[in-house]
């Protein structure tokens, strides 16, 4: 195990981006580092960190369901990591944890907020994947807040990311009739329905999204997941079914915009379609935690599921794949590991 260095690298928002971020909004900074961590707590230093779109709402000084990011203070998030110093129990050097202090090369913290995971059972990032938060998401997203059922037609938006390409899988696993993906190039259209199974996909910037789906399901949708917002989710509105359940994950067309977004101009058809719009946030789905692992771990062992990563490498890139995740650079999750 290498020595531990004096100082530890760190990102930190020092401007509140107006509209798309952009470099000079965050910073790389040096900050002193003990190799001696407190009574319960743990040093860790970080392999692998996460860049999720939620990540943009909270560089704004709103009030919402997770705290804001603080101006020249470090950014966090999901990281996996080895311990490298430890004075908890039932923490020993070389473990491997989970746990919510990303955007830095090491972290010290109470133990209790680490979850131990292993190494053997899955790549050390698919923690922060496939069997981690995005997975998560997907399970509880699709089969509690859209109330998946066998034979349902399910569009999927931004079906190339890291939560849609596993929705779109999962219900194809479970039954669904069909299965429909959007995404933003011809190269992930392709991906979409050769790799991971999708009945149909297609370009949203080849036309209007919601000629398109009407062509992919003339028959209409029973479920919606929405990663999207804007013309996806009035899209879909108009397909849906009567009784049709969306599920409202995210809505990154508009986390930029520096103007109000219009909603939906058909809102009025929920009425006669009798339909169910639901929001998620995946920490309220805990009790599916046990449930979720054995199934997704057990079609990753089936080969029934596949997942990709976008990988950037090196702390010192950290921002830039943030920002190529919001521009969809990435297929499946976007992971920054750490190098040396």
């Amino acid at each position: 195990m290498s020595e531990i260095p004096a100082v530890s690298r760190e990102w930190h928002l020092v401007a509140r981006p107006q509209g798309w971020p952009v470099a000079t909004d965050f910073a790389l900074r040096e900050v002193p580092l003990s190799a001696t961590p407190g009574a319960g707590r743990i040093l860790v230093r970080n392999l692998h960190m996460s860049v999720d779109p939620y990540m943009r709402g909270r560089m704004n000084d709103v009030k919402s369901y997770i705290p804001p990011f603080q101006l020249d203070a470090p950014m966090d998030g999901g990281a996996v990591g080895e311990v490298v110093a430890s004075a908890a129990e039932g923490f020993e050097v070389g473990d491997h944890v989970l746990h919510g202090l990303g955007w830095r090369e090491y972290a010290e913290f109470d133990a209790k907020h680490a979850v131990k995971v292993d190494a053997s059972l899955a790549p050390l990032s698919a923690y922060l994947g496939v069997l981690g938060m995005p997975g998560m998401t997907a399970y509880a997203g699709l089969f509690e807040v859209a109330s998946f059922k066998e034979g349902d037609s399910v569009f999927v938006s931004g079906a190339a990311g890291a939560v849609g390409s596993l929705v779109g899988q999962f219900a194809k696993i479970k039954g669904a009739s069909r299965v429909i993906g959007s995404a933003g190039s011809d190269e992930k259209v392709t991906t979409l329905t050769e790799k991971y199974g999708f009945d149909a996909a297609f370009n949203y910037k080849n036309g209007p999204v919601a000629e398109q789906l009407k062509e992919a399901a003339p028959e209409g949708i029973d479920v919606y997941f929405d990663n999207v917002g804007g013309d996806h989710l009035e899209a879909a509105i108009g397909s849906l079914k009567v009784h049709g359940r969306a599920t409202l994950c995210g809505a990154i067309a508009q986390y930029n915009a520096t103007e109000p977004t219009p909603g939906p101009r058909n809102l009025a058809l929920v009425i006669g379609k009798r339909l169910r719009l639901q929001g998620i946030l995946v920490g309220d789905h805990a009790g599916l935690q046990q449930q979720f692992v054995q199934d997704v771990a057990g079609w990753l062992r089936s080969g029934e599921l596949t997942y990709d990563e976008t990988v950037v490498e090196g702390v010192e890139n950290a921002a830039e794949a943030f920002l190529g995740l919001l521009r969809g650079d990435n297929t499946g999750k976007m992971i920054v590991s750490f190098t040396g």
